[in-house]
């Protein structure tokens, strides 16, 4: 049995803060913490003093005080085979994809290549205080296996599966509607539920998948319903105008999803930017997620997330950095840029509300509340440590910081991957392992 009391300041939410300061009811902050830690599971949190003289007596304790702790960063859409596009240089979506992606993506299918990835992936997710993401592997089998192979062997709670692409893509690129099924159903059999590994049934978006594809991607859902999907919707004006012609008989882009059952309540739909009313009442009705992935929206040129429309018809939401059109593995920048989206649209986001998306709310989008994001009895040990003085910058701003909310729109605005001072995978520390 292994067993560790975490000191530090001591920030976890049980609930979405809406009205900012006001809304203290919503989280936990604890001055002087403790988080103690068996077996890879929360076992208490509480005032360290106290945990100290009863649990946690004679046991090793991490100090990481003054520092923040708080639970992993959630990524809710992210494509790791994407690593080494990130910055190209594109005017819209669909050029980006053919000039750049399409052509990084082929090279999945090289012997060694998805492990060199797998392995760099990883490391920057733990680098940036990421401990679950939502991903994308590529249409081979093989970036699959790589994926989950360094997933497991780090203990990650990871979402993933293959992209269904038969069409509008080049040759190498593309499966069948029977292969895509026979190697997602493969895939589902052999990492689903292996150690902390979900697998996500992925028709990576209605351009690339024929309509006989979308029906075995919807006969997986149906096979499958506890399965999370993932796909793309309503990113860009030129994709919405394909789908229109090559599913005339769709009345709008999310119809051609939801006739073939892909939405519902662990459907993760990203992007959601160019959105009917009609539609923005079926994403709500069917529960599924409309899914921000700020950076990737600006650097593609894509639009602007409205939040405030899609929460008025409770449309369910997450967060993400899309890698790579999106341009950081880094959750504060992420949120720094959406923070800039959502202000130039007179729709405030406040820190507190920011840094609940970031965990407990991106881990009830997965549907795995509970499990990750917060650091309630049972939970899984997902830790990152926070240093608001990590650069000499916010050393000088941090002299004039008097609260919680000032810090954490601080390290938002102004952090990256020298922010994390620490990462724990299920209670074992991985980010101070890294070479």
């Amino acid at each position: 049995m292994t067993v560790i009391l975490l000191r530090g300041r001591i920030l976890s939410f049980h609930d979405e803060p809406l009205n900012g300061e006001a809304s203290t009811h919503t989280f936990t902050y604890l001055e002087d913490g403790g988080l103690l830690i068996r077996d890879g599971k929360i076992t208490a949190i509480d005032d360290f003093a106290k945990l100290r003289a009863g649990d946690g007596r004679n046991v090793e304790v991490i100090d990481h005080h003054p520092h923040l702790i708080m639970p992993g960063f959630i990524d809710c859409h992210i494509h790791y085979p994407q690593m080494q596009v990130v910055g190209s240089y594109a005017g819209a979506l669909m050029e980006w994809l053919d000039k750049y992606t399409f052509v990084e993506e082929q090279k999945f299918s090289n012997q060694g290549h998805p492990d060199k990835i797998g392995s760099a992936f990883f490391d920057e997710l733990i680098r940036h205080g990421t401990t679950t993401a939502a991903a994308y592997c590529s249409v081979h089998k093989a970036s699959v296996r790589a994926f989950y192979t360094e997933a497991h062997r780090r203990n990650m709670r990871m979402i993933a599966g293959k992209v269904m692409m038969d069409r509008n893509a080049p040759p190498g690129l593309l499966d069948t509607p029977q292969s895509g099924y026979d190697d997602s159903k493969a895939l589902i059999a052999d990492w689903h539920g292996k150690g902390r590994q979900l697998y996500a049934i992925t028709p990576r978006f209605a351009p690339t998948s024929s309509q006989e594809q979308l029906e075995m991607s919807g006969t997986l859902a149906r096979e499958f319903p506890d399965m999370h999907v993932q796909t793309h919707l309503c990113e860009n004006t030129a994709e919405i105008a394909f789908v229109a012609e090559l599913f005339p008989w769709s009345r709008d882009y999310t119809n051609v999803y939801e006739h073939y059952g892909l939405l519902g309540p662990k459907t993760l739909l990203g992007h959601c930017i160019h959105l009917s009313d009609a539609e923005v009442s079926t994403i709500a009705n069917s529960g599924s997620v409309a899914v921000f992935c700020p950076t990737s929206n600006l650097f593609i040129g894509s639009g602007l997330f409205d939040l405030a429309r899609l929460r008025a018809s409770d449309v369910r939401n997450a967060i993400a950095t899309d890698i790579g059109g999106g341009t950081s593995y880094s959750m504060l920048r992420t949120l720094d840029e959406g923070y800039k989206i959502l202000n130039i649209q007179g729709q405030r986001y406040h820190p507190l509300r920011s840094f609940y998306q970031a965990t407990l709310g991106n881990a009830r989008a997965l549907a795995l509340e509970g499990t990750i994001g917060s650091f309630v009895t049972g939970a899984e040990a997902d830790c990152i440590v926070l240093d608001a003085r990590a650069t000499p910058a916010m050393r000088v701003r941090m002299e004039t910081v008097e609260t919680l909310v000032e810090e954490l729109m601080l390290m938002q605005t102004m952090g990256d991957d020298r922010t994390i001072a620490e990462v724990y995978i299920a209670g074992v520390a991985a980010k101070s392992t890294l070479n």
